[in-house]
């Protein structure tokens, strides 16, 4: 599933071409996602102009003067920008993203379940053959969606400070790990940046949050931080089926420390490292550099 970088290389993938831009169409194949597409969103659309492309948590919001598009791209779902051949972009195409041809041998495939189709001729294709992905509108404030009222902070925000974890982790028993992938704990913190970010901070997944003090907090953090940046400097994490908005694959996996490494040695010290399991998520650690 796509993580927090890989829907912020998304977003800031797709943003520039579509920010200050009108619809002109939108075309919806196949309905049934995680959720129905409201079927009256060709209508509620039409000629109405994209004012940002923002993102809370993995959702993409595609802010309208009044309401907002809600996109998740699920288990396999991609974005891509899409250029028809009758109305050249001069703009697009002496960008870095790599704008296709939807004419020239870009037909909407099989698992191509949506676009959205602008003024100047290019297109947001949505594509998810698992189908767990969602397209969604709200007509009000999005921060009081059901989605996203129960959220806690983003991970880059002010909010997120380790006086907060520490406050918040009073008396908690949960293993840190488990702790800081609750979204509504913090949002965006997946099982591998969780782990990078643990074994940078030098603690353990399986120490009680509660046990933490505040000075590990100021350094986990710190590298929650870091490490989610570095993620979306390297274009996210491709394992499986991420592809960003130019139809490449991203490349932080080659960075791990420990996701993915067990039974292969500590990049800092040798040892081998461990992998167990905690909420049916792997956790990948080293014994001797984290405690």
């Amino acid at each position: 599933m796509p993580e927090l970088p890989e829907v912020e290389v998304t977003r800031m993938g797709i943003a520039p071409y579509l920010e200050g831009r009108r619809i002109s169409q939108v075309i919806i194949r196949q309905p049934k996602l995680r959720w129905p597409i409201p079927r009256e969103l060709p209508f509620q659309l039409q000629d109405r102009k994209v004012v940002s492309v923002t993102r809370r948590a993995k959702y993409l919001l595609l802010n309208f003067d009044k309401g907002t598009l809600i996109i998740h791209l699920g288990m396999s779902g991609s974005l891509r920008m899409l250029q028809t051949d009758n109305q050249p972009l001069k703009e697009v195409t002496e960008a870095s993203a790599k704008i296709e041809s939807v004419e020239s041998g870009y037909p909407p495939g099989k698992h191509d379940h949506f676009d959205l189709i602008l003024v100047d001729g290019s297109v947001l294709r949505f594509k998810d053959p698992r189908r767990f992905g969602a397209i969604l509108w709200h007509p009000g404030c999005v921060d009081r969606h059901t989605l996203f009222s129960h959220l806690g902070p983003e991970p880059f925000s002010s909010h997120f400070s380790a006086v907060y974890l520490y406050q918040l982790s009073r008396g908690r028993k949960i293993p840190i790990k488990t702790f800081l992938m609750n979204n509504q704990v913090v949002v965006g913190v997946g099982n591998i940046y969780a782990n990078e970010a643990l074994f940078h901070a030098k603690v353990s997944p399986r120490t009680a949050a509660g046990r933490i003090g505040l000075s590990r907090y100021e350094k986990l953090v710190q590298n929650v931080k870091s490490v989610l940046q570095n993620a979306i400097d390297a274009g996210g994490s491709s394992l499986r089926d991420f592809v960003n908005s130019d139809g490449n694959p991203g490349y932080f996996q080659q960075q791990y420390w420990v996701y993915g490494r067990a039974g292969m040695p500590c990049r800092h010290c040798g040892k081998q490292i461990k992998q167990i399991k905690q909420v049916q998520r792997s956790s990948f650690y080293c014994p001797v550099c984290q405690k």
